[in-house]
């Protein structure tokens, strides 16, 4: 046990910032595995996602946090609960913020509160893949830098991956000597039911309106391994709000329920590396996003 503090240095790592940035992207690209659902559509990450990563002496520790926006039900005062919770109970901060636009309110909140807590920060810009002229990332750089003294400013994409390994030593060197809180081979602190949840209703985020999806949960009924290992049988119930949105999740003659199991089936096979035998249904349960029992039901509640 004496050689834990030894040349091992550790940090846990809030990932934060406005929704639809690339957060749960860049967990994802680090990581070297989906553990985070994405989408072009904000508020995809409901929940705190934890990420182990192993890097050489350093054991990052890294929280996905959904963006900071102005909560509409119960469900998104969670949201940003989750988010204001997790900045206070971490070592540093990695905050993901676009290349480009006008900055945005959330993004001024969260420097805020990095000043009342004196907080480590590193700056992730990314998207730097969509820029044509990159002289734009200094003004960029410039503009952040003025509001809040940054460890550092890293040009990052979550897309092609430039940047990423910057990014990570930015942050090895911001950890402290000390213990590494988990086995080398754990990678996230989700069960497999979980992510299979997330995966699923990442699907219906990538093919439904925008209305519909944001009132849906997913939960596992079953899954299980077959007996001779060819196989995970998993069957999960979809809850919408409204009989209209059922109506829009199964599709004519159930073909939009179909592409949301066809495409949720290959990422589970890639995360499992096993055939998956996938089984979906839809039911309704009204407002679901504003009752106490059904933020419970679907893990959206503290257990405090």
């Amino acid at each position: 046990m004496a050689n834990l503090h030894q040349k091992t240095k550790s940090a846990f790592v809030a990932i934060v910032g406005k929704p639809n940035v690339g957060k749960s992207s860049i967990l994802n690209r680090v990581l070297g595995e989906k553990i985070a659902i994405v989408s072009a559509k904000p508020q995809t990450t409901r929940s705190k996602i934890m990420g182990v990563m192993n890097y050489e002496e350093t054991q990052l520790v890294f929280t996905d946090t959904p963006g900071l926006h102005k909560p509409k039900n119960k469900l998104g005062d969670y949201m940003v609960k989750t988010i204001v919770d997790s900045i206070g109970d971490v070592d540093l901060c990695l905050m993901v913020v676009e290349e480009s636009g006008k900055l945005h309110e959330a993004e001024l909140e969260l420097i805020e509160k990095f000043k009342k807590l004196d907080m480590p920060a590193a700056l992730a810009i990314n998207k730097i893949d969509r820029l044509t002229d990159k002289t734009a990332l200094l003004a960029r750089m410039s503009e952040f830098a003025a509001l809040y003294d940054f460890a550092a400013i890293v040009p990052v994409s979550a897309s092609t991956g430039e940047g990423l390994e910057t990014l990570i030593q930015t942050l090895c060197d911001m950890a402290e000597e000390g213990p590494h809180f988990f086995d080398e081979d754990t990678l996230t602190d989700q069960p497999e039911r979980v992510i299979a949840a997330e995966i699923i209703r990442e699907k219906m985020l990538r093919l439904l309106s925008d209305e519909v999806p944001h009132g849906t949960a997913v939960e596992i009924e079953k899954m299980r391994e077959r007996a001779d290992g060819s196989m995970m049988d998993i069957e999960a119930t979809v809850y919408c709000e409204k009989e209209s949105h059922k109506g829009i999740i199964i599709g004519k003659g159930g073909a939009m329920l179909k592409k949301i199991g066809t495409y949720a089936r290959t990422d589970l096979e890639k995360f499992l590396e096993t055939k998956v035998n996938l089984k979906l249904w839809v039911k309704v349960t009204p407002d679901w996003r504003n009752k106490a029992g059904g933020l419970r039901r679907f893990g959206y509640v503290d257990n405090q």
